[in-house]
């Protein structure tokens, strides 16, 4: 019994996996977790964080310990003047030093750190959505490719079901045998469609798993990107914009780390140990010692002014792309929306239009079993249903490709 569960939930959990790997959802999953760039901007955000603590460690009291020993005898009257080496020299010492920083210079350099994994951040999710919007085109490529491929397919089964029909009514004199013979023709051109078309679906979807990492050869059957819709009012929140934020944060904040290297710089240091030429009592050479340390900056030759400058330069140019995008942006997606009503319009039409084409269809098909219409018109109305369904088929996959381009603007 237990080796049944067993047995009966690998076939579920395979059930499932099977499932996933048809969706647009997987796709873009397996597309994220093989991207190189994804994870390079990861190990950036790691480094950030690492610099951070390790400025943070920079400002904590550094201990270090030092020994300098050296003896210069004189031999003979020839050797060092003991003045300058006093003969020997032997310290052994531990110090201590600690930069002192204010608060306002702390809090300056730790929101570069904050702004420039906010950089990293938003750095990803734009790749992120980059890489989505790819992967997607692709799917709904593959996903046309597909439909069109099991459109075609159902007219080969219809014309192969029509075809014995229409052998025995030619062999008892109802049809020509030259209308048989253009039957024939034509099924033999859809025929090769359909090889035409499974070529194109196959490597739409080699070149799918190509772009998104996956090493498989299998033939899957794609399920339709439901998910590909939009919301107007999340153009406001669009990842482009908050680029424009992001990027007046790290000017204003340049500005404060500017003034903080123009701080007084205040670092306090100490050693204690033993520290002697022997020339003297040795023994009582023990000792300690403190300083201070004070830095003051007084004139650069005007360039903290020129920096400003700079900085200013850049912010007026920042403020002119961002103006310019958000005109840019508003006739995209206005464009995009237009596009998007056309073309759903348009699938209306020819939905009902395609509904007549079936209708005569099935009509000539009842028709044909008995005689009483030729083979050339039911071709005709054969390729008139053709001709409705593919224009359909492209339409939808238009459509697709256009709500793709308005999730990759306003999400």
């Amino acid at each position: 019994m237990k080796y049944v569960f067993i047995f009966i939930s690998f076939l579920v959990i395979s059930a499932h996996a099977i499932a996933q790997r048809n969706t647009l959802s997987f796709f873009i999953e397996n597309a994220k977790t093989n991207s190189p760039l994804l994870t390079s901007i990861q190990y950036q955000q790691q480094l950030n964080s690492l610099d951070s603590l390790l400025l943070l460690a920079s400002l904590k009291p550094q201990v270090k310990f030092s020994s300098i020993n050296s003896y210069a005898p004189v031999i003979g009257g020839f050797g060092y003047d003991n003045a300058i080496t006093n003969v020997g020299n032997f310290a052994t010492l531990i110090g201590i030093n600690k930069e002192l920083i204010s608060r306002k210079t702390l809090s300056a350099n730790l929101e570069n750190f904050k702004l420039h994994n906010d950089s990293l951040t938003l750095n990803y999710t734009l790749t992120e959505h980059d890489l989505k919007r790819t992967i997607s085109e692709q799917y709904i490529n593959a996903f046309g490719s597909g439909q069109q491929f099991e459109e075609t397919e159902k007219i080969v089964n219809l014309l192969i079901n029509e075809e014995k029909i229409l052998r025995v009514l030619t062999q008892k004199n109802i049809y020509k045998q030259t209308e048989y013979l253009t039957f024939l023709v034509t099924m033999q051109q859809q025929q090769l469609q359909l090889s035409q078309d499974s070529i194109q679906y196959v490597n739409d979807l080699s070149l799918l798993r190509y772009l998104t990492g996956i090493k498989d050869t299998d033939r899957v059957d794609l399920t339709e990107p439901f998910n590909l819709s939009y919301q107007e009012d999340a153009i406001i929140d669009s990842v482009f914009i908050k680029q424009f934020t992001l990027d007046s944060l790290l000017l204003r904040n340049t500005k404060s780390l500017v003034d903080a290297s123009y701080a007084p710089k205040i670092s306090v240091y100490g050693d204690a140990g033993f520290n002697s030429t022997f020339a003297y009592s040795a023994y009582k050479n023990f000792g300690i010692s403190a300083g201070i340390s004070l830095e003051i900056p007084i004139s650069d030759g005007g360039q903290k002014k020129i920096t400003y400058e700079k900085i200013d330069l850049a912010e007026k140019q920042r403020i002119k792309n961002r103006d310019f995008f958000f005109n840019q942006y508003s006739q995209q997606i206005n464009s995009l929306q237009k596009q998007l009503k056309s073309t759903e319009n348009l699938i209306t039409q020819i939905n009902n239009q395609l509904k007549y084409a079936e209708t005569l269809i099935k009509a000539n098909e009842k028709l044909l079993q008995t005689g009483e219409v030729s083979i050339a018109d039911f071709i005709l109305a054969l390729q008139n249903h053709l001709s409705i369904n593919n224009l359909l088929t492209q339409n939808r996959i238009t459509r697709m490709h256009i709500l793709n381009q308005i999730n990759y603007w306003v999400k």
